[in-house]
């Protein structure tokens, strides 16, 4: 079954960081794929880019094409909280800009809007299909961290960091609340979609890793701190669940 018959309209978030090298490509993947939809958009968010990518950016810019600039380097969280909250179609799709998930598994994705308000892609789960794995290190470095994260935020989900997430424009309202601007910012919204009690479906995508990922190993303690950060917040009540109202 083709699922992109039943998609009309969609919004595109991508933010982008020094991409000059690889954004060509990524267009190249997805523009074929997305020109066969009725409408669509992407919304570029720079991050304080101090290559070309903004220049190569302005090469494809048309109707359907946004550049938000933050002028300075805010963090991944930042730029794709800028980017959802300026989404203007029913369904949103955040991708990194590398595509290491295929654009074409956007199609295993939709069929779940039909009963969940957010569907994110894994790479944790038995159907995954990795194809380039990352260093050792950092995978066994993923699945401790996923551990903390199961039982200090969101429980039940096997990859809260894939970046290939699609969400019903009404969940938007959980970037309102984000408070992780970099690497954390991808639990911090699933832990604010479950509490306000939006329904969440983890579906197994494709995925390979790219030798040029921004994240150091460095990062990895960084985040830890964030969950850390995340968890005093819901304990202190920062976030403010019963104004939802759901």
């Amino acid at each position: 079954m083709n699922e992109k018959s039943f998609l009309t309209q969609i919004s595109l978030v991508i933010p982008v960081y020094n991409e000059e090298e690889r954004i060509k490509k990524s267009l190249s993947k997805i523009l074929p794929y997305l020109n066969q939809l009725a409408d669509y958009e992407i919304i570029f968010v720079d991050d304080g880019s101090t290559d070309r990518t903004l220049l190569v950016l302005e090469e494809y810019k048309n109707k359907r094409f946004r550049v938000i600039k933050n002028g300075k380097n805010c963090g991944k969280g930042y730029s794709v909280q800028q980017g959802m909250l300026r989404a203007r179609y029913p369904v949103v799709l955040f991708s990194d800009a590398d595509f290491s998930t295929p654009i074409e598994d956007l199609e295993k994705l939709l069929p779940h809007l039909e009963n969940y308000d957010i569907v994110i892609g894994s790479r944790g789960m038995e159907q995954s299909q990795i194809s380039v794995h990352q260093k050792f290190y950092k995978e066994w470095l993923g699945k401790i961290g996923n551990k903390f994260i199961q039982l200090l935020v969101i429980p039940g989900i096997k990859d809260t960091q894939c970046g290939f997430k699609l969400f019903k424009k009404e969940t938007l309202v959980i970037f309102q609340k984000q408070t992780i601007k970099r690497w954390g910012f991808d639990f911090e919204i699933l832990m604010l979609a479950h509490k306000i009690g939006f329904r969440i479906k983890e579906v197994p995508v494709r995925w390979q890793n790219d030798f040029r990922s921004k994240v150091k190993s460095s990062d990895y303690l960084k985040t830890f701190g964030e969950l850390i950060k995340i968890k005093w917040n819901v304990l202190t009540n920062k976030y403010d669940f019963k104004n939802y109202g759901r």
